[in-house]
């Protein structure tokens, strides 16, 4: 899989918004804390595409990213109909290996809602674990922290 050529964004930081469904809150308004990670997932793919890699090229190449460890510290609580931020940065990029974190706020008073961590491991089709190609490395490698 190659990347397309667009010249991957300064900051480092991807940011997405979204508003929170009836769907996605129990009887009292409040969001079931189940979500915070598909909103991470929201972010972390939103993220990969801004730098011109569409997790679905990366499928059909051949290449999947597995959640192999994840961490939320849950801060506030979003409720029915809150405008949501999700605020990721790719923080490592190693061999196997990409760990994201995200900063999810209240878009409207900037509340930090929640605090994540996501380590995702590069697998084959066959679901083992191997090497995220090179020149996807070198593509994401400028935008990690380390």
């Amino acid at each position: 899989m190659t990347p397309t050529p667009d010249v991957p964004p300064r900051d480092p930081t991807s940011s997405t918004e979204l508003r929170v469904r009836y769907a996605e809150t129990d009887q009292m308004g409040v969001v079931y804390h189940g979500n915070y990670l598909v909103w991470c997932e929201v972010g972390r793919v939103e993220w990969l595409r801004e730098r011109g890699l569409a997790y679905r090229d990366m499928e059909v190449s051949g290449i999947g990213l597995a959640v192999s460890e994840a961490s939320l510290r849950y801060l506030a609580p979003a409720r029915y109909d809150d405008r949501i931020r999700v605020v990721t940065r790719l923080e490592h990029v190693r061999s196997r290996q990409l760990v994201f974190t995200y900063v999810i706020e209240r878009a409207d008073d900037g509340t930090r809602l929640v605090e994540a961590t996501t380590t995702l491991v590069s697998i084959d089709g066959d679901g083992r674990l191997t090497t995220i190609p090179p020149e996807v490395r070198a593509h994401l490698s400028p935008a990690a922290r380390t």
